[in-house]
C-alpha cells in the first residue's frame, strides 16, 4: 500500500481511538439526549434533549450558530429568524457565511469554534464540488470534527399534502462519522483507485444503542437495521452484529435486518412496514431521500445531527436548493421545523410547539403551499401567513403577562 495510504489511516485509527473507546462507555449518556414529550397527534415530535444544558446564555437569551450554506440556505435561516421575532423565541443567532466558495480551512475552523462556543447551530447545506477531487465536504468536516454521530430524519406524511402513499411515520437514524464518509481515497497507479470503508464495532454499537433508546423513548416498536453484510462481510457483517448484540438489551422492541437493496425497494412498494431504522452512513443517505419523497420532498423534512456535546440542525434531505435561489419558491417548511426541533433540543419547548402547530395549519388547513406540493403561493407568502397566524397567540401572551403585572400591584 502506498505511503500516503497508510499515513492516513494511521492518522485516522489515531485520532479516533481514544474517542472509540469513549463512546462505548458513553453509551449510557446518549439515552439522557432524548426527550419523551407527549403532544397532540397532529404536532410531529423530533425532539430530544442535550445531556449538558452547556450553551451560550445572555441575559436570558440562547446564543445559536447560524451557518448560511449554498443556495436558498440563507434566505430561509433568515425567514427563521423572522418567525423566532414573532414568536418571541428568546433566541439570537450568531451568522456565519460559509458556502462552497469559502472553502478555506479559516472559515471552517471558525464554524467549529463557533458551534462549539455556543453548543448548537442551524444550518444551510454547503455544496460539495464533485469535480475538484482535493476539495473536502465541509458538511462531512463539521460531523466528524463535532463528532456528530447520529442523524436523524423523521418522515410523517402530513395532511393535506397529497403522496402516493399515506399515513408514513419513519424514523431514519444514521450514522454520521464513518463508512464510505472517511475520506480515504488514493489513486495506487492511474485508472485505479482505492477507496476504504471504515467500521467500527464501537460507532455501530452506540449508533445501535442511540436507536434503540430512541425507538424506547418514542414508543416505537420495531428496529430494522439495513446492510449489505451478504456481500461486505467483515464490514457491514460487523454493523450488523453489532446491532444484533444491542438488540437483545432490548426484548420489547422487536428486531430484524433487511438488505439495503430489497430496504430500497421495499420503501417505494409497502413504506408502512417500517418503523425505526438504523443504519451505516450510505445507506442512511440514500434511504433518507426516499423516504422524504415518500411524504412530500425535500422540502418539508426536517433533521437533526446530534453528538455528545454539540447539535445540528438543518433540512433533512441536506439539499441547497440552487436551482430555486433568488426565485421566491423554495419551500420553508423543512427548515422551519428544524428550527423547531433545535428550540426542543434547548428546552424551549412552548415556542417550538407554538411555531410548528402554525406552520401545519398553514400548510394542511390553509392548504398555502408552494410549487413543490403543487401550489401556487411564494416563500414569502407562507412565512406571512405562518407570521400571521402566530400573532394572535403571542399577543394573547402579552395580554395575560400585562394582567398578571397589574394583579400585583
Amino acid at each position: 500500500m502506498a505511503a500516503p495510504m497508510q499515513r492516513s489511516i494511521f492518522n485516522l485509527l489515531k485520532s479516533t481511538s481514544g474517542s472509540l473507546k469513549r463512546s462505548l462507555s458513553g453509551t449510557n449518556r446518549v439515552t439522557g439526549s432524548l426527550l419523551n414529550q407527549q403532544r397532540r397527534a397532529d404536532v410531529r415530535d423530533y425532539s430530544t434533549e442535550p445531556q449538558h444544558a452547556q450553551y451560550s446564555k445572555y441575559g436570558g437569551r440562547t446564543t445559536v450558530t447560524a451557518l448560511t450554506g449554498d443556495g436558498v440556505g440563507p434566505e430561509l435561516l433568515s425567514y427563521v429568524e423572522e418567525v423566532f421575532r414573532y414568536a418571541g423565541a428568546p433566541v439570537d443567532f450568531e451568522n456565519l457565511e460559509i458556502n462552497a466558495s469559502t472553502s478555506d480551512e479559516e472559515t471552517l475552523r471558525s464554524a467549529i469554534l463557533s458551534v462549539q462556543r455556543n453548543g448548537i447551530a442551524l444550518k444551510g447545506n454547503i455544496e460539495s464540488k464533485f469535480d475538484e477531487p482535493g476539495f473536502k465536504s465541509m458538511n462531512v468536516e463539521l460531523r466528524t470534527k463535532l463528532d456528530l454521530f447520529a442523524s436523524i430524519v423523521w418522515c410523517k406524511s402530513i395532511a393535506g399534502v397529497h403522496t402516493r402513499h399515506q399515513n408514513l411515520d419513519i424514523i431514519l437514524i444514521r450514522e454520521n462519522t464513518e463508512g464510505e464518509y472517511s475520506n480515504l481515497e488514493y489513486e495506487i497507479v492511474p485508472g485505479c483507485i482505492e477507496n476504504l470503508k471504515i467500521i467500527t464495532a464501537a460507532k455501530s454499537t452506540k449508533i445501535a444503542k442511540y436507536a434503540f433508546e430512541f425507538a424506547k423513548t418514542h414508543g416505537r416498536k420495531k428496529v430494522t437495521a439495513i446492510h449489505k453484510a451478504n456481500i461486505m462481510k467483515l464490514g457491514d457483517g460487523l454493523f450488523l452484529e453489532s446491532c444484533r448484540k444491542v438488540a437483545c438489551q432490548y426484548p420489547d422492541i422487536e428486531f430484524s435486518d433487511m438488505i439495503v437493496d430489497n430496504a430500497s425497494m421495499q420503501m417505494v412498494s409497502k413504506p408502512q412496514q417500517f418503523d425505526v431504522l438504523v443504519m451505516p452512513n450510505l445507506y442512511g443517505n440514500i434511504l433518507s431521500n426516499i423516504t422524504a419523497g415518500l411524504v412530500g420532498g425535500p422540502g418539508v423534512i426536517p433533521g437533526m445531527n446530534i453528538g455528545d456535546n454539540y447539535a445540528v440542525f438543518e433540512m433533512g434531505t441536506r439539499s441547497s436548493g440552487r436551482s430555486m435561489k433568488g426565485k421566491n419558491i423554495a419551500n420553508p417548511t423543512g427548515m422551519l421545523l428544524a428550527s423547531c426541533d433545535m428550540l426542543d433540543y434547548i428546552g424551549y419547548n412552548h415556542h417550538a410547539e407554538l411555531i410548528r402547530e402554525s406552520v401545519m395549519k398553514v400548510l394542511s388547513e390553509d392548504r398555502i403551499q408552494t410549487p413543490d406540493l403543487g401550489g401556487h403561493a411564494t416563500t414569502l407568502e407562507v412565512v406571512q401567513a405562518i407570521i400571521d397566524d402566530i400573532k394572535p397567540k403571542t399577543s394573547s401572551w402579552s395580554s395575560t403577562a400585562a394582567q398578571n403585572i397589574y394583579s400585583l400591584r
